[in-house]
């Protein structure tokens, strides 16, 4: 009864500590990880894509539904990216996700920036501001499909 306590500490520290860890999927085979990050790079180009009618102007601007579009984007964003470890070559992906890891977390940090730019714009409302920030994340989205995107 006395190691009750620390069995508990023990328990409680390694279930938060796994908590606390980056979510790293994991996957029976390399083909479920390249259906899964495609998966959620199909829904990240979904809602982005929800949004581009209101930026071109050919569509009323709705501050909330705009707003409820950026906070799932930034949901989404953090997905694919544990699928793309190593064995996991394939799909759309070209090698040098691979072999430029630098280069490839680069342009997934650049992608996370102009997100966190594209929430305080849609935030504030203001729809020049949320122009402007849609346009950095569809850059940082072009620029690492230059670069390790599969040309179709």
């Amino acid at each position: 009864m006395k190691q009750f306590p620390l069995l508990a500490a023990v328990a409680c520290s390694s279930v938060m500590s796994l908590w606390s860890t980056p979510t790293l999927a994991q996957f029976a085979k390399p083909a479920d990880a390249i259906k899964y990050r495609q998966s959620a790079l199909t829904l990240i180009g979904s809602h982005f894509g929800r949004m581009q009618p209101v930026m071109k102007g050919q569509a009323p601007y709705d501050a909330a539904q705009i707003k409820a579009n950026v906070q799932i984007l930034n949901t989404l964003a953090e997905l694919p990216w544990a699928a793309f470890g190593p064995g996991t070559e394939g799909g759309e992906a070209r090698p040098e996700v691979w072999s430029d890891a630098a280069g490839f977390q680069q342009k997934r940090d650049r992608l996370k920036e102009n997100l966190a730019k594209l929430t305080a714009a849609a935030d504030s409302g203001d729809l020049d501001k949320v122009r402007a920030a849609f346009g950095d994340v569809g850059a940082s989205c072009k620029a690492c499909h230059d670069s390790y995107r599969k040309k179709k």
